[in-house]
């Protein structure tokens, strides 16, 4: 391929400009790669020096009043429960015990079990069990129905599929295997 001498001139003139614009872009990124290393050190000392007091003397201020309030308020609770209600709570239940064996021990008593056999009560009649209801037949069928479901995915898991296994005489044909 012939150019002109104009051609060239003019390819070369465009080539210098693509040189110049190429070591100026190199040039800017340098600069712009310096400008954020320094950026990125004077965030990290403003940090240090604005930042971290300012959310210290935060939580000293709003936080750590409220951690000190709700630790006194479960302390005080926890004496309170200790001090209060267990004992109430365990003499009620003392109580409530002492009452059930005296209860036993009255009945236990002969001469309970004298005036109680002279009263005749009349022992509670058991109602008649009557056979088998709806609700017994309806589970009965939901069961074979069940036990039917599991039968039959086994028989599907178990049985011979001709269609799922590809012999490896017709694979051989088909890849082109130059050994076949």
């Amino acid at each position: 391929m012939s150019l002109s001498r104009k051609r060239r001139k003019e390819l070369n003139r465009l080539r210098k400009s693509a040189d110049e614009l190429w070591s100026n872009q190199q040039a800017v990124l340098d600069h712009a790669n310096s400008i954020a290393r320094e950026a990125g050190r004077q965030a990290g000392v403003l940090t240090r020096e604005e930042v971290v007091p300012r959310v210290r003397e935060g939580y000293e201020q709003y936080v750590l009043p409220g951690v000190q309030a709700t630790q006194s308020f479960a302390g005080d609770a926890k004496r309170r429960l200790v001090s209060d209600v267990i004992p109430g709570i365990s003499s009620g239940v003392g109580t409530a015990l002492g009452t059930v064996l005296s209860v036993g021990d009255i009945a236990k008593d002969t001469r309970v079990r004298a005036a109680l056999n002279r009263l005749h009560i009349q022992q509670p009649v058991a109602p008649a069990k009557k056979g088998a209801g709806v609700g017994t037949y309806i589970a009965l069928g939901l069961g074979v129905a069940a036990a039917a479901g599991v039968a039959y995915a086994v028989w599907q898991t178990f049985r011979a599929d001709d269609e799922l296994w590809v012999a490896d005489d017709e694979n051989d044909g088909l890849t082109g295997n130059p050994e076949a």
